[in-house]
Protein backbone atom coordinates (compact mmCIF):
# COMPACT_ATOMS: atom_id res chain seq x y z
CA UNK A 1 0.00 0.00 0.00
CA UNK A 2 3.24 2.71 0.38
CA UNK A 3 4.19 1.83 -2.88
CA UNK A 4 2.72 0.19 -5.61
CA UNK A 5 3.44 -3.10 -7.12
CA UNK A 6 4.68 -4.12 -10.55
CA UNK A 7 1.63 -4.36 -11.60
CA UNK A 8 -0.16 -1.63 -10.40
CA UNK A 9 2.81 0.88 -11.55
CA UNK A 10 2.54 -0.85 -15.01
CA UNK A 11 -1.76 0.25 -14.81
CA UNK A 12 -0.42 3.68 -13.64
CA UNK A 13 1.85 4.59 -16.30
CA UNK A 14 -0.82 3.24 -18.82
CA UNK A 15 -3.53 5.05 -17.10
CA UNK A 16 -1.40 8.51 -17.20
CA UNK A 17 0.00 7.97 -20.92
CA UNK A 18 -3.70 7.02 -21.85
CA UNK A 19 -5.22 10.29 -20.20
CA UNK A 20 -2.68 12.89 -21.55
CA UNK A 21 -2.96 11.45 -25.22
CA UNK A 22 -6.52 11.72 -25.27
CA UNK A 23 -7.81 14.33 -22.83
CA UNK A 24 -4.84 16.68 -22.69
CA UNK A 25 -4.67 18.29 -26.06
CA UNK A 26 -8.47 19.69 -25.36
CA UNK A 27 -8.56 19.62 -21.92
CA UNK A 28 -8.34 23.98 -21.56
CA UNK A 29 -10.59 23.93 -24.89
CA UNK A 30 -12.92 21.32 -23.10
CA UNK A 31 -13.21 23.64 -19.96
CA UNK A 32 -13.79 26.71 -22.01
CA UNK A 33 -16.64 25.05 -24.57
CA UNK A 34 -18.23 23.64 -21.45
CA UNK A 35 -17.89 20.50 -23.75
CA UNK A 36 -18.03 16.29 -22.64
CA UNK A 37 -16.44 14.29 -25.99
CA UNK A 38 -18.48 10.87 -25.85
CA UNK A 39 -15.50 9.51 -28.11
CA UNK A 40 -12.83 10.87 -25.65
CA UNK A 41 -14.93 8.62 -23.21
CA UNK A 42 -15.17 6.16 -25.57
CA UNK A 43 -11.33 5.93 -25.90
CA UNK A 44 -10.75 5.63 -22.16
CA UNK A 45 -12.80 2.44 -22.27
CA UNK A 46 -10.78 1.24 -25.17
CA UNK A 47 -7.66 1.67 -22.65
CA UNK A 48 -9.64 -0.55 -20.39
CA UNK A 49 -10.13 2.31 -17.51
CA UNK A 50 -14.03 2.32 -17.13
CA UNK A 51 -14.03 -0.57 -15.73
CA UNK A 52 -11.33 -1.42 -13.34
CA UNK A 53 -12.63 -3.21 -10.11
CA UNK A 54 -15.79 -5.02 -12.66
CA UNK A 55 -15.47 -8.48 -12.39
CA UNK A 56 -13.98 -9.94 -16.34
CA UNK A 57 -17.07 -12.07 -16.34
CA UNK A 58 -19.01 -8.85 -17.18
CA UNK A 59 -15.73 -7.08 -19.47
CA UNK A 60 -14.18 -4.88 -16.42
CA UNK A 61 -10.42 -5.68 -15.11
CA UNK A 62 -11.98 -7.58 -12.38
CA UNK A 63 -9.12 -5.62 -10.16
CA UNK A 64 -9.55 -3.84 -6.74
CA UNK A 65 -10.63 -0.51 -5.27
CA UNK A 66 -7.01 0.22 -5.02
CA UNK A 67 -5.74 -0.23 -8.60
CA UNK A 68 -9.34 1.71 -8.89
CA UNK A 69 -7.92 4.62 -7.18
CA UNK A 70 -5.14 4.79 -8.36
CA UNK A 71 -5.84 4.77 -12.30
CA UNK A 72 -8.66 7.71 -10.65
CA UNK A 73 -5.25 9.77 -9.45
CA UNK A 74 -3.86 9.94 -13.09
CA UNK A 75 -6.96 10.88 -15.14
CA UNK A 76 -7.70 13.69 -12.85
CA UNK A 77 -4.57 15.01 -12.97
CA UNK A 78 -5.10 15.46 -16.26
CA UNK A 79 -9.19 16.36 -16.61
CA UNK A 80 -11.01 15.92 -12.95
CA UNK A 81 -13.78 16.40 -15.37
CA UNK A 82 -13.25 13.01 -16.98
CA UNK A 83 -12.02 11.47 -13.94
CA UNK A 84 -15.56 12.26 -12.81
CA UNK A 85 -17.08 10.90 -16.04
CA UNK A 86 -15.25 7.48 -14.97
CA UNK A 87 -16.14 7.43 -11.44
CA UNK A 88 -20.01 8.59 -12.11
CA UNK A 89 -20.42 5.60 -15.13
CA UNK A 90 -18.79 3.07 -12.49
CA UNK A 91 -21.74 3.83 -10.07
CA UNK A 92 -24.04 1.59 -11.59
CA UNK A 93 -21.58 -1.20 -12.36
CA UNK A 94 -21.24 -1.42 -8.43
CA UNK A 95 -25.15 -1.03 -7.71
CA UNK A 96 -25.66 -3.79 -10.23
CA UNK A 97 -22.88 -6.20 -9.54
CA UNK A 98 -23.96 -6.35 -6.10
CA UNK A 99 -27.72 -5.84 -6.05
CA UNK A 100 -28.77 -6.52 -9.35
CA UNK A 101 -29.85 -9.77 -11.43
CA UNK A 102 -28.16 -12.11 -13.80
CA UNK A 103 -29.95 -10.63 -16.64
CA UNK A 104 -29.41 -6.53 -15.65
CA UNK A 105 -25.68 -7.63 -15.27
CA UNK A 106 -25.51 -8.87 -18.38
CA UNK A 107 -27.73 -6.44 -20.59
CA UNK A 108 -26.05 -3.32 -18.96
CA UNK A 109 -22.43 -3.85 -17.44
CA UNK A 110 -20.57 -4.40 -20.40
CA UNK A 111 -21.09 -2.00 -22.06
CA UNK A 112 -20.53 0.36 -19.28
CA UNK A 113 -17.52 -1.59 -18.18
CA UNK A 114 -16.57 -0.85 -22.34
CA UNK A 115 -17.11 2.87 -22.24
CA UNK A 116 -19.61 1.91 -25.14
CA UNK A 117 -22.56 2.88 -22.79
CA UNK A 118 -22.45 5.91 -20.23
CA UNK A 119 -23.89 5.37 -16.65
CA UNK A 120 -25.22 8.10 -14.09
CA UNK A 121 -26.84 7.81 -11.09
CA UNK A 122 -30.02 9.83 -9.84
CA UNK A 123 -30.59 10.35 -6.27
CA UNK A 124 -30.54 13.95 -5.35
CA UNK A 125 -33.49 16.44 -5.98
CA UNK A 126 -34.26 19.92 -5.66
CA UNK A 127 -35.75 19.41 -2.29
CA UNK A 128 -33.38 16.85 -0.59
CA UNK A 129 -29.65 16.90 -1.17
CA UNK A 130 -28.04 15.95 2.09
CA UNK A 131 -31.57 14.62 3.32
CA UNK A 132 -31.71 12.31 0.85
CA UNK A 133 -34.23 10.26 2.19
CA UNK A 134 -36.99 12.26 1.87
CA UNK A 135 -36.98 12.56 -2.23
CA UNK A 136 -40.01 13.23 -3.45
CA UNK A 137 -40.32 11.28 -7.15
CA UNK A 138 -42.31 8.14 -7.11
CA UNK A 139 -42.51 4.84 -8.75
CA UNK A 140 -45.98 2.79 -8.50
CA UNK A 141 -46.54 -0.63 -10.51
CA UNK A 142 -48.87 -0.79 -13.23
CA UNK A 143 -49.45 -4.21 -14.47
CA UNK A 144 -45.78 -5.43 -16.04
CA UNK A 145 -44.38 -1.51 -15.93
CA UNK A 146 -43.02 0.94 -13.67
CA UNK A 147 -44.28 4.41 -13.63
CA UNK A 148 -41.99 7.09 -12.37
CA UNK A 149 -42.77 11.03 -11.66
CA UNK A 150 -40.89 13.60 -10.09
CA UNK A 151 -37.56 15.28 -10.74
CA UNK A 152 -33.41 14.82 -9.82
CA UNK A 153 -31.07 17.59 -9.87
CA UNK A 154 -27.39 18.02 -9.90
CA UNK A 155 -27.29 14.45 -11.97
CA UNK A 156 -24.02 13.94 -13.26
CA UNK A 157 -24.36 12.94 -17.38
CA UNK A 158 -28.07 14.36 -17.44
CA UNK A 159 -28.77 14.35 -21.14
CA UNK A 160 -25.49 12.66 -22.57
CA UNK A 161 -25.85 9.01 -20.57
CA UNK A 162 -27.22 6.29 -21.52
CA UNK A 163 -28.60 4.93 -18.53
CA UNK A 164 -28.92 6.05 -14.83
CA UNK A 165 -29.34 4.08 -11.70
CA UNK A 166 -33.01 6.20 -10.42
CA UNK A 167 -34.14 6.05 -6.37
CA UNK A 168 -37.72 6.86 -6.22
CA UNK A 169 -40.50 6.38 -3.60
CA UNK A 170 -42.79 3.38 -3.86
CA UNK A 171 -43.76 2.64 -0.14
CA UNK A 172 -44.11 5.53 2.75
CA UNK A 173 -41.94 8.14 3.69
CA UNK A 174 -38.61 7.94 5.19
CA UNK A 175 -35.63 5.89 3.77
CA UNK A 176 -37.61 2.30 3.64
CA UNK A 177 -39.93 3.91 1.20
CA UNK A 178 -37.22 4.36 -1.24
CA UNK A 179 -36.35 1.84 -4.13
CA UNK A 180 -34.09 1.59 -7.17
CA UNK A 181 -34.61 1.61 -10.68
CA UNK A 182 -32.66 1.13 -13.75
CA UNK A 183 -34.17 4.23 -15.92
CA UNK A 184 -32.46 3.86 -19.42
CA UNK A 185 -32.49 7.76 -21.19
CA UNK A 186 -34.79 6.99 -23.90
CA UNK A 187 -37.29 5.82 -22.17
CA UNK A 188 -41.21 7.10 -22.97
CA UNK A 189 -41.52 10.07 -20.06
CA UNK A 190 -37.59 10.70 -19.50
CA UNK A 191 -36.43 14.15 -20.73
CA UNK A 192 -33.17 16.51 -19.71
CA UNK A 193 -34.72 19.92 -19.75
CA UNK A 194 -31.92 21.79 -17.99
CA UNK A 195 -28.08 21.91 -18.07
CA UNK A 196 -26.61 23.65 -15.28
CA UNK A 197 -23.78 26.60 -15.52
CA UNK A 198 -21.12 25.99 -13.66
CA UNK A 199 -18.27 27.12 -11.85
CA UNK A 200 -16.04 24.11 -12.32
CA UNK A 201 -16.01 20.30 -13.77
CA UNK A 202 -17.39 22.79 -17.30
CA UNK A 203 -16.62 19.56 -19.21
CA UNK A 204 -18.52 17.41 -16.87
CA UNK A 205 -22.19 18.02 -17.60
CA UNK A 206 -24.51 17.76 -14.89
CA UNK A 207 -28.00 18.40 -15.27
CA UNK A 208 -32.10 18.11 -14.33
CA UNK A 209 -33.64 14.52 -14.79
CA UNK A 210 -37.24 14.90 -15.53
CA UNK A 211 -39.46 11.49 -15.19
CA UNK A 212 -43.10 12.11 -16.44
CA UNK A 213 -44.96 8.91 -16.48
CA UNK A 214 -42.20 7.67 -17.14
CA UNK A 215 -42.43 4.26 -18.11
CA UNK A 216 -40.12 1.41 -17.64
CA UNK A 217 -40.20 -2.20 -17.42
CA UNK A 218 -41.19 -4.39 -13.88
CA UNK A 219 -37.52 -6.50 -14.44
CA UNK A 220 -36.03 -2.90 -14.14
CA UNK A 221 -36.20 -2.43 -10.30
CA UNK A 222 -32.79 -3.26 -8.76
CA UNK A 223 -32.90 -5.58 -5.50
CA UNK A 224 -36.10 -5.62 -3.91
CA UNK A 225 -38.89 -2.42 -2.94
CA UNK A 226 -37.58 -0.90 0.04
CA UNK A 227 -34.07 -1.56 -0.48
CA UNK A 228 -33.36 1.43 -2.74
CA UNK A 229 -31.47 3.93 0.41
CA UNK A 230 -29.41 1.05 1.67
CA UNK A 231 -28.61 0.52 -2.31
CA UNK A 232 -27.56 4.29 -2.59
CA UNK A 233 -25.99 4.53 0.73
CA UNK A 234 -23.14 1.72 -0.01
CA UNK A 235 -22.90 3.23 -3.64
CA UNK A 236 -21.76 6.83 -1.88
CA UNK A 237 -19.39 4.53 0.13
CA UNK A 238 -18.16 3.57 -2.90
CA UNK A 239 -18.19 7.08 -4.10
CA UNK A 240 -16.23 8.59 -1.83
CA UNK A 241 -13.59 6.88 -2.29
CA UNK A 242 -13.30 7.58 -5.88
CA UNK A 243 -14.14 11.47 -5.40
CA UNK A 244 -11.41 11.26 -2.80
CA UNK A 245 -8.71 9.66 -5.66
CA UNK A 246 -10.10 12.29 -8.23
CA UNK A 247 -9.53 14.86 -5.51
CA UNK A 248 -5.64 13.87 -4.88
CA UNK A 249 -4.78 13.59 -8.75
CA UNK A 250 -6.70 17.83 -9.19
CA UNK A 251 -4.45 18.50 -6.14
CA UNK A 252 -1.39 16.67 -7.36
CA UNK A 253 -1.59 18.36 -10.59
CA UNK A 254 -1.89 21.92 -8.97
CA UNK A 255 1.01 21.31 -6.56
CA UNK A 256 2.94 19.70 -9.14
CA UNK A 257 2.57 22.80 -11.39
CA UNK A 258 3.51 25.27 -9.24
CA UNK A 259 6.85 23.39 -8.07
CA UNK A 260 7.56 23.81 -11.51
CA UNK A 261 6.99 27.03 -11.68
CA UNK A 262 8.50 28.11 -8.76
CA UNK A 263 11.58 26.70 -9.94
CA UNK A 264 11.52 28.52 -12.99
CA UNK A 265 10.56 31.98 -11.83
CA UNK A 266 12.91 34.14 -10.53
CA UNK A 267 12.58 37.65 -8.28
CA UNK A 268 15.57 39.45 -7.02
CA UNK A 269 18.04 37.25 -8.75
CA UNK A 270 17.03 33.66 -7.70
CA UNK A 271 13.89 30.80 -8.15
CA UNK A 272 10.71 32.11 -5.93
CA UNK A 273 11.17 28.36 -3.91
CA UNK A 274 14.32 29.56 -2.53
CA UNK A 275 11.84 32.13 -0.40
CA UNK A 276 10.51 30.78 2.47
CA UNK A 277 6.74 32.20 2.00
CA UNK A 278 7.19 30.12 -1.13
CA UNK A 279 9.08 27.22 -0.40
CA UNK A 280 6.91 26.16 2.73
CA UNK A 281 3.99 26.80 1.31
CA UNK A 282 4.92 24.01 -1.59
CA UNK A 283 6.13 21.65 1.12
CA UNK A 284 3.06 22.06 2.89
CA UNK A 285 1.34 21.05 -0.18
CA UNK A 286 3.43 18.20 -1.05
CA UNK A 287 2.85 17.02 2.89
CA UNK A 288 -1.35 17.12 2.26
CA UNK A 289 -1.23 15.50 -1.12
CA UNK A 290 0.65 12.50 0.36
CA UNK A 291 -1.45 12.57 3.29
CA UNK A 292 -4.18 12.33 1.44
CA UNK A 293 -3.49 9.60 -1.04
CA UNK A 294 -2.80 6.95 1.76
CA UNK A 295 -5.99 7.67 3.74
CA UNK A 296 -7.43 6.97 0.20
CA UNK A 297 -5.57 4.17 -0.57
CA UNK A 298 -6.49 3.06 3.37
CA UNK A 299 -10.09 2.91 2.22
CA UNK A 300 -10.25 1.45 -0.83
CA UNK A 301 -7.79 -1.36 0.89
CA UNK A 302 -10.42 -1.81 3.43
CA UNK A 303 -12.72 -2.02 1.30
CA UNK A 304 -10.89 -4.51 -1.22
CA UNK A 305 -10.39 -6.51 2.12
CA UNK A 306 -13.93 -6.75 3.19
CA UNK A 307 -14.08 -5.08 6.34
CA UNK A 308 -15.59 -2.44 7.49
CA UNK A 309 -14.71 1.43 5.69
CA UNK A 310 -17.67 3.54 5.99
CA UNK A 311 -16.49 5.86 8.22
CA UNK A 312 -12.33 5.69 6.46
CA UNK A 313 -14.13 6.15 3.22
CA UNK A 314 -15.32 9.55 4.75
CA UNK A 315 -12.37 10.30 6.26
CA UNK A 316 -10.84 9.80 2.68
CA UNK A 317 -12.94 11.63 0.86
CA UNK A 318 -13.18 14.57 3.13
CA UNK A 319 -9.76 15.58 4.10
CA UNK A 320 -8.72 14.46 -0.06
CA UNK A 321 -11.02 17.03 -0.52
CA UNK A 322 -10.47 19.93 1.50
CA UNK A 323 -6.87 19.22 0.40
CA UNK A 324 -7.69 19.46 -3.42
CA UNK A 325 -9.13 23.12 -2.27
CA UNK A 326 -6.66 24.15 -0.08
CA UNK A 327 -3.72 23.04 -2.53
CA UNK A 328 -5.07 24.41 -5.85
CA UNK A 329 -5.92 27.61 -3.98
CA UNK A 330 -2.35 27.82 -3.11
CA UNK A 331 -0.79 26.72 -6.28
CA UNK A 332 -2.68 29.76 -7.37
CA UNK A 333 -1.44 31.93 -4.77
CA UNK A 334 2.24 30.86 -5.70
CA UNK A 335 1.52 31.72 -9.44
CA UNK A 336 0.65 35.49 -8.48
CA UNK A 337 -1.08 37.10 -11.07
CA UNK A 338 -0.38 34.59 -13.89
CA UNK A 339 -2.57 32.15 -11.49
CA UNK A 340 -5.51 33.75 -12.17
CA UNK A 341 -4.97 34.20 -15.76
CA UNK A 342 -6.30 31.45 -18.09
CA UNK A 343 -3.07 30.55 -19.84
CA UNK A 344 -2.21 28.52 -16.83
CA UNK A 345 -3.84 25.55 -15.63
CA UNK A 346 -4.31 26.55 -11.76
CA UNK A 347 -7.18 28.57 -12.10
CA UNK A 348 -9.14 25.56 -13.33
CA UNK A 349 -8.04 23.23 -11.28
CA UNK A 350 -9.17 25.87 -8.04
CA UNK A 351 -12.37 26.35 -9.65
CA UNK A 352 -12.85 21.79 -10.33
CA UNK A 353 -11.77 21.82 -6.49
CA UNK A 354 -14.64 23.79 -5.38
CA UNK A 355 -17.52 21.02 -6.14
CA UNK A 356 -15.52 18.34 -4.68
CA UNK A 357 -16.38 19.30 -1.61
CA UNK A 358 -20.12 19.46 -1.81
CA UNK A 359 -20.85 15.88 -4.37
CA UNK A 360 -20.82 12.45 -2.62
CA UNK A 361 -22.07 14.26 0.69
CA UNK A 362 -20.95 17.55 1.59
CA UNK A 363 -17.11 17.67 3.76
CA UNK A 364 -20.06 18.89 7.20
CA UNK A 365 -22.34 15.29 6.29
CA UNK A 366 -18.69 13.18 6.23
CA UNK A 367 -17.82 14.73 9.71
CA UNK A 368 -21.13 14.07 10.96
CA UNK A 369 -20.44 10.02 9.60
CA UNK A 370 -16.92 10.43 11.42
CA UNK A 371 -18.71 11.68 14.89
CA UNK A 372 -21.41 8.71 14.40
CA UNK A 373 -18.29 6.51 14.33
CA UNK A 374 -16.84 8.03 18.03
CA UNK A 375 -19.45 7.86 19.18
CA UNK A 376 -20.46 4.16 18.82
CA UNK A 377 -17.08 3.43 19.46
CA UNK A 378 -16.21 5.51 22.77
CA UNK A 379 -19.89 6.34 23.60
CA UNK A 380 -21.59 4.32 26.69
CA UNK A 381 -22.58 0.93 26.12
Amino acid sequence: MFAPSEDQQALIDAARAAAEAILGPTVREDDEAERFRRDAFRRLGEAGLCGIPTAEAWGGLGLGYLEYAMVLEEVAAVSAAYGVALAVSGLPQVILARYGTDAQRERWIPGLAAGELLGGFALSESGSGSDAASLKTTARRVGDEWVLNGSKFWITHAGVGDVFIVMARTGGPGARGISAFIVPADAPGVSFPKREEKMGMRASPTGEVLLEDARIPADHLVGKEGEGFRIAMSALDSGRITIGAISVGLARAAWEYASRYACEREQFGRPIIRFQGVGFMLADMAMRVEAARLLVHKAAWLRDEGRPYTHVAAMAKCTATDTAMAVTTDAVQVLGGNGYIREYPVERYMRDAKVMQIVEGTNQVQRLVIARHLERTFGPR
